[in-house]
């Protein structure tokens, strides 16, 4: 499964920290930014991402990090086809990919911290759609 990964300026730091857990765990990991810490604008970084992982299809997951991850969970649910989700629990992260089939995880770098953030790392990438009533429910956010 290819892995694309982006944050803003402030996500920086926790984004070295996933991109290693994603390595070390055997994903293939796309990094696509930032590579600094200078002020930049998290719509271009969730823009990106998102086209990265609808052209790459279902084989494709996204995680996408700023300050909260609010901005970039509302920059990249602009996109037919992306199922963002904000997480700040395991327990989020898992019944996101249940339920909602989210392929791109959103994480706030100054809410949640390196441990709550691998145990959401392994719920969100160890976590099958359930299908099911679901499906339809994904449907109808797809054709939004």
């Amino acid at each position: 499964m290819m892995i694309f990964i982006a944050s803003d300026h402030a996500g920086f730091s926790l984004k070295h920290f996933v991109k290693q857990w994603l390595l070390q765990n055997g994903y293939e990991v796309c990094d696509l930014g930032v590579d600094k810490q200078e002020r930049v604008d998290y719509p271009d970084y969730a823009k990106l991402l998102c086209d990265r992982v609808l052209e790459t299809g279902e084989q494709a997951k996204g995680v996408l990090i700023c300050g909260s991850g609010i901005g970039m969970s509302m920059s990249a649910n602009r996109f037919a086809g992306i199922r963002a989700a904000l997480c700040t629990s395991a327990y989020m992260a898992q019944i996101t990919r249940k339920h909602n089939d989210a392929n791109v995880l959103c994480l706030g770098a100054r809410i949640s911290g390196e441990g709550e953030v691998e145990s959401m790392l392994e719920a969100f990438f160890h976590t099958d759609f359930e299908g099911g009533r679901h499906t339809c429910r994904i449907g109808k956010l797809d054709r939004s």
